[in-house]
């Protein structure tokens, strides 16, 4: 099995918590907190160990918060590899009203990163990419760095492997889509971020399956996979279209879902197995995430036991 390397960017120490009802104006006093180590990639390698496989987590990382990150990825059981970067590793925080259900998610901004920071990010990269392994970058680009970053990250493992899944989103999604160069082997967008590039809402599946082949046809990756919300996911090549269904699960915390999507899908390619079993493990981790509290993504044996209800089938 091959190994695989998460990249994350920008990274956060997530905390979720809940309250009766969130009211303004009070002070409002809320239950203890859930303490986790977040971003995208660093996610995504959660949802990698727990899963069974073999990971390490590069993650961008500055001051007492970037410590602490580091400290719960020991817990977690992931290997990290730390780049110290300028400022100051950034906070999340969730809270959940118990009266309505409803999640309120807070999200501060990552400090500016510089010219030296991405020399040294892309030479970090560069020598811990796994050789004919698979590269995981998940989660948003920090300020700071160009908009092509994904493609730097691309020509930065070639040496190794040419095995980059990319899961990001605004500018840089933005400029991979307009201006791909040399296809990226997986590409991951959810719906709102698929309908925002193609300008209209995609009311079906042969909608979303259509804009992901087109986005092929275009050089952008050489696989597709979109989410299509509690529906499921889609997953395209230019002679492939699979769509698997998702489980119903009652939803607890839509945080890190698509995180442990990605992470799952990921392992299972670095097995070696078929396209729409990968989509299957990803949709299913997904769910499994979804119906976990705060920023717990999953416990053991959730994401097996709702395999079996994802459903993935040729379009």
């Amino acid at each position: 099995m091959s190994r695989i390397l998460t990249i994350t960017l920008n990274p956060a120490v997530d905390l979720a918590t809940s309250i009766d009802r969130v009211v303004a104006g009070p002070k409002l006093y809320c239950k203890a907190p859930r303490v986790d180590p977040g971003g995208g990639g660093v996610n995504a390698a959660r949802a990698i160990r727990k899963l069974g496989g073999e990971v390490s987590a590069l993650v961008a990382v500055g001051g007492a918060m970037g410590e602490q990150l580091l400290q719960l990825l020991v817990v977690e059981d992931v290997l990290a590899v730390a780049v110290h970067v300028r400022g100051e590793t950034r906070q999340s925080f969730a809270v959940t009203d118990e009266t309505t259900g409803e999640q309120f998610r807070f999200s501060v901004p990552g400090e500016t990163m510089g010219s030296a920071d991405a020399a040294q990010l892309l030479s970090a990269i560069a020598q811990a990419a796994p050789r004919d392994g698979y590269v995981v970058l998940s989660g948003g680009v920090t300020p700071g760095l160009a908009d092509d970053f994904p493609q730097q990250v691309l020509e930065a493992i070639a040496p190794r492997t040419d095995r980059l899944v990319v899961d990001t989103s605004k500018a840089a999604l933005a400029h991979l889509l307009a201006a791909p160069g040399k296809p990226v082997h997986v590409l991951r967008l959810d719906q709102r971020e698929a309908e925002q590039a193609v300008g209209h809402e995609l009311a079906s599946v042969a909608e979303s399956l259509a804009f992901a082949q087109d986005l092929i046809a275009h050089g952008v990756a050489q696989i597709v996979v979109g989410g299509r919300g509690a529906e499921g996911s889609v997953l395209a090549t230019r002679d492939q279209r699979v769509f698997c269904r998702a489980p119903y699960v009652e939803v607890q915390s839509k945080i890190g879902a698509g995180d442990a999507f990605t992470g799952a899908l990921s392992l299972a390619l670095s097995r070696s197995e078929a396209l729409d079993q990968a989509l299957r493990w990803g949709v299913a981790a997904a769910s499994a995430a979804v119906g976990s509290e705060g920023t717990a993504l999953f416990g053991h044996g959730e994401v097996e036991a709702l395999l079996p209800q994802c459903e993935a089938q040729d379009v």
